[in-house]
């Protein structure tokens, strides 16, 4: 059965947070004015560049190693994805956005995110939300047979 474009979340993504980010920008902008809002804007902005260079940079470094000690950088390259996305959000003007680009940028609050971005591709791919690592069961125990 082939799944449908959840055509939801486009709604959402452009019509919804636009408007919540215009409220949310109305309402600062009551409360501390006009300039101080459009300043904590580029201010914002300019942070969320930083990070996303520092960030970046990091992220970067893990992938090279991983990938020169010949391991699979699933962990590096989630964590890229979420780099970018949270940058992203955070260049974008909004203060809605920037909470949850500032979530998928910190190192503190990534592995949350990673946990949830792997739940989601899980779920797309149909796969069980529980992908720890390929190999036997937990149950069985690798050895050799010795003839005596």
């Amino acid at each position: 059965m082939r799944r449908r474009f959840p055509w939801s979340l486009v709604v959402v993504a452009f019509l919804v947070v636009p408007i919540v980010e215009i409220y949310v920008l109305i309402q600062v902008g009551q409360v501390i004015g006009a300039w101080w809002t459009v300043l904590l804007l580029v201010a914002d902005s300019i942070f969320g560049s930083w990070l996303l260079k520092r960030e970046g940079g990091r992220a970067w470094r893990a992938l090279r190693q991983a990938l020169e000690q010949g391991r699979m950088p699933a962990r590096e390259l989630a964590d890229a994805a979420l780099i970018v996305f949270g940058g992203a959000l955070m260049i974008s003007p909004g203060f809605v956005t920037d909470v949850f680009g500032l979530l998928a940028i910190l190192p503190f609050t990534r592995p949350v995110a990673r946990r949830a971005l792997g739940a989601i591709v899980a779920r797309r791919l149909g796969l069980s939300a529980d992908v720890r690592r390929p190999g036997p069961p937990d149950d069985v125990v690798r050895g050799e047979v010795v003839d005596p």
